[in-house]
């Protein structure tokens, strides 16, 4: 980590302690999170934090190793979009623990919904037996339907596959996306709204 780094991270902590919401922070412990650290800053006041801080790949790696649940949400916000490529997704996504599903939805948001291989991984993830993975994977597709991309027939059949394989799952935040990602279908594809109301009932 380089000096202009490491102080660009300090400055970044003091924005965080002086942001710091006790209340939050202290529910946030209480559910169970695995972080170091929680500052309990909500998302709307960490992107007003971002802003005042040019993106740039070693600062956000930086932010990403902190394991700290704001450090990592800016990371995200600080990652420049050309940079965060298919393997970084992968890479990230991998990294990723089941109590992060507020930062996996960040993630696919804010890199991986808008980039190139985002239909592609996508379909991959969903596939994948991690669900962490599996999350990300309808994330996606979510955000995908909800930015107008057109599914082929072939392409809907092997959504609707994965969702019914994994709907079951205990694993809530999974559950969750598995639904809305078929919610969205649904709207955007009127001959499979019985089909999917069944799934779903």
């Amino acid at each position: 980590m380089t000096d202009t780094t490491s102080d660009t991270i300090i400055a970044i902590k003091a924005d965080l302690r002086a942001a710091m919401n006790g209340i939050a922070a202290k529910n946030l412990r209480q559910s169970g999170s695995a972080y170091r650290l929680v500052y309990g800053v909500e998302l709307p006041r960490l992107r007003e934090i971002a802003t005042a801080y040019t993106p740039e790949l070693h600062l956000a790696l930086a932010l990403w190793n902190e394991n700290i649940r704001e450090t990592r949400m800016l990371a995200v916000l600080l990652f420049p979009h050309d940079e965060f490529d298919s393997d970084m997704a992968d890479l990230w996504v991998g990294e990723l623990r089941r109590d992060e599903a507020d930062l996996a939805g960040l993630l696919v948001m804010e890199q991986i919904a808008t980039s190139a291989y985002a239909t592609d991984k996508a379909f991959e993830w969903m596939a994948e037996e991690r669900e962490i993975f599996q999350l990300c994977g309808f994330l996606t597709a979510t955000r995908l339907i909800m930015n107008g991309a057109q599914l082929s027939p072939r392409a809907e059949a092997e959504l609707i596959d994965q969702a019914e394989a994994s709907l079951g799952t205990s694993y809530l935040p999974l559950r969750k996306a598995i639904a809305n990602t078929l919610l969205r279908l649904a709207q955007n594809a009127p001959h499979l709204e019985k089909k999917i109301d069944k799934l779903l009932s």
